[in-house]
């Protein structure tokens, strides 16, 4: 089955990598998140992602660190994304720190240039 769980299925999300070959050094995904799944804050320093709802619905959430405490963070913003509203996607850029709050059911495609580098909060 090309669908693979996330390192902990727990985490209520799979992936399907649209890569041809693993000599593909983009990182090109579709990703199936269900409600309550969990996506840490974090961010990417080399790339920007896009992200697009293909159904379903969320929010993309945009924060900043506290600068007096590493590890904590302020919300800033939100993207809701639902194709039922008309609201497809969002170019996340680079090093914003970010996560997702699942509505519903959603399955999202995922683009980031480069190959997958394990990235500390």
């Amino acid at each position: 089955m090309p669908w693979k769980f996330a390192d902990e299925p727990e985490r209520r999300r799979m992936n399907f990598d649209l890569r041809t070959s693993a000599g593909d050094q983009s990182q090109r995904m579709l990703n199936a998140l269900e409600p309550e799944t969990e996506v840490p804050v974090h961010r990417h320093t080399e790339t920007a992602e896009t992200v697009i709802c293909i159904e379903g619905c969320l929010d993309v959430v945009l924060y900043e660190e506290v600068a007096a405490e590493e590890g904590k963070f302020t919300e800033v913003s939100r993207v809701p994304l639902c194709p039922r509203e008309g609201r497809y996607g969002v170019q996340i850029p680079l090093g914003v720190w970010h996560s997702v709050e699942v509505k519903e059911v959603s399955t999202i495609f995922e683009a980031k240039d480069g190959a997958y580098v394990a990235q500390a909060r």
